[in-house]
């Protein structure tokens, strides 16, 4: 299985494009304040970073890493993850 990696809604295209690289992507609701989701379940988090104050991403300490996809391209985005989680799609 790849990596789990958490998306915002709104990044369809970022969550189509990894699915299809090989990660476990799933959708991450932006109007969540983490509660009842425990963010360390995920190889890496990506936002639009116009929500990062309001789901409180901020101030969050988590193992995960935060990606903000602004003006990024799903291309970028996946090598962020790379970088992030050292390596290859797999978990």
């Amino acid at each position: 299985m790849g990596k789990k990696i958490a998306v915002e809604r709104e990044l369809s295209n970022v969550k189509r494009y990894l699915t299809g690289k090989g990660y476990d992507v799933v959708n991450l609701e932006q109007d969540s304040n983490l509660s009842g989701i425990n963010v360390n379940d995920y190889d890496a988090i990506v936002i639009t970073g116009q929500h990062k104050d309001m789901v409180g991403f901020e101030n969050t300490y988590t193992k995960s890493p935060i990606i903000d996809a602004t003006g990024m391209t799903p291309e970028d985005i996946e090598n962020a993850i790379k970088r992030s989680t050292g390596g290859d799609t797999d978990g």
